[in-house]
């Protein structure tokens, strides 16, 4: 009884932590999406005799509406609004805690779509029981995912192949949208942020850069990214860039991104 009441309070105070989180990094859920459904949510817990799953549901005591409600900001950072004729509609999410070696997943295409969540990483993530660490890093992860299932898809680009301009398209977007969520630190001094020499290395190094640029250079520059996918046939990351801030040298992606490297100090 002791135990369930600890597991309560800090279910509370974990609640109470992240809406401060939220709105100080404008991440708070938009009025226009909040009786948007993003499709319905089919939990299972591949591992109920694990600590990674008693620590998982000590934190997420109901996990669908709190999916549910992260899904609705990934679609916010992505389009304008739920009449955005390009929002996908899926109904079905199969979110998954499984114990196996790993992080996450995206799978399936289409109006359903899976995830997997590794109660071996959860269980890493709380080794110093630290409560809040684990919820930035679960909602971090869920970003990432939720924007592969909602992110568009560019054509003539290339393919899933870890190096090509599709890739870096899908990668990149998908920690652009976890930066911009709140859920890797925005100080682009941080630990969070990946070093690298190239916007090419993907996942962080690229999301920090896209990140900077809806800063630095359009506030919906993320949302113009994504959209620009449908836009541009064949699409390039160069035709994207120029296509979003004028078609002028300096908007090269690898002009933009020296710039970027001045600014942050790298």
């Amino acid at each position: 009884m002791k135990r369930t009441l600890i597991y309560i309070v800090v279910s509370a105070l974990v609640v109470v932590l992240a809406i401060v989180i939220y709105k100080a990094t404008n991440c708070t859920e938009e009025n226009a999406w909040r009786n948007f459904n993003p499709g319905d949510v089919e939990f299972h817990d591949e591992a109920p005799d694990s600590e990674g799953s008693r620590i998982y549901h000590s934190i997420i005591p109901d996990p669908a509406p709190y999916i549910q409600e992260n899904a609705r900001r990934v679609l916010q950072t992505l389009y304008w609004g739920p009449k955005d004729p390009n929002v996908p509609h899926l109904k079905r999410i199969i979110y998954t805690i499984k114990d196996y070696n790993g992080i996450s997943e995206k799978y399936g295409e289409g109006d359903t779509i899976g995830i997997r969540y590794s109660t071996k990483w959860i269980e890493r993530c709380f080794e110093g029981k630290d409560t809040l660490r684990l919820d930035y890093e679960t909602r971090g992860v869920l970003y990432h995912e939720l924007t592969h299932a909602y992110q568009l898809s560019p054509e003539g680009c290339g393919s899933y192949d870890n190096q090509s301009e599709y890739w870096l398209f899908i990668e990149g977007l998908a920690d652009a949208v976890r930066v911009s969520c709140g859920c890797f630190d925005q100080d682009f001094k941080s630990k969070d942020r990946t070093r690298g020499d190239s916007w090419r290395k993907g996942y962080r190094v690229t999301g920090y850069f896209l990140y900077w640029l809806s800063l630095n250079k359009d506030k919906d520059f993320i949302r113009k990214f994504n959209r620009s996918a449908v836009e541009l046939k064949p699409w390039s990351w160069d035709k994207a860039m120029k296509h979003i801030l004028g078609d002028k040298p300096e908007n090269t992606t690898d002009a933009l991104w020296e710039e970027y490297m001045k600014a942050v100090g790298d």
